[in-house]
């Protein structure tokens, strides 16, 4: 198991998925996610942004981990999905706990995903954001990343919600 500088973190393992599907369905869907500033609930209908099944896929993907926040009693307060694709990293499934947003956890969680992808010989991280999340892109554009005027479709998977508006992704990247 990778050790990161913030002992907080660690990479999950599948007792670790039923808390980390939960923390992705509360910060993304429904009511709770509208604690914090993150929320698709306005774009996105439905409670579900994923489930154990999917989540599960994911990580069986080759190159794929799941990084974990979790409080000194053990408590997931965040996590983040890292693909490795040739000597890139893909970010995805980002989240913090609603009520905690804007404390700092998740640059902590940005930090040590940039911190594997160097450890694993990546020179670049890129990911997808919903282009009319203003605010999230602004966020990441601060800490580095950039637009690399790549535009892709959104399309709707039977999992994830109705579409409530006309959605696609932006493609930001970062050299790490």
């Amino acid at each position: 198991m990778k050790i990161f500088s913030d002992p907080r973190i660690t990479i999950a393992d599948e007792a670790d998925i039923p808390s980390i599907v939960a923390l992705l369905n509360i910060s993304y869907r429904g009511e709770e996610s509208r604690k914090g500033w993150t929320t698709e609930a306005d774009l996105i209908s439905g409670e579900i942004r994923t489930n154990q099944e999917n989540l599960s896929d994911v990580l069986r993907e080759p190159g794929s981990v799941m990084l974990t926040y979790k409080n000194d009693e053990g408590l997931l307060q965040g996590c983040v999905n890292l693909k490795k694709h040739g000597d890139s990293m893909y970010l995805g499934m980002f989240s913090v706990t609603p009520s905690l947003q804007g404390g700092g956890i998740g640059k902590k969680i940005l930090a040590a995903a940039e911190e594997y992808a160097q450890s694993v010989q990546c020179s670049s991280m890129y990911m997808h954001v919903i282009s009319l999340r203003s605010e999230l892109i602004s966020w990441y554009k601060r800490r580095g990343y950039k637009e690399t005027g790549t535009v892709i479709p959104f399309p709707e998977d039977g999992l994830t919600g109705k579409h409530l508006r006309h959605l696609e992704f932006l493609v930001l990247k970062k050299s790490v």
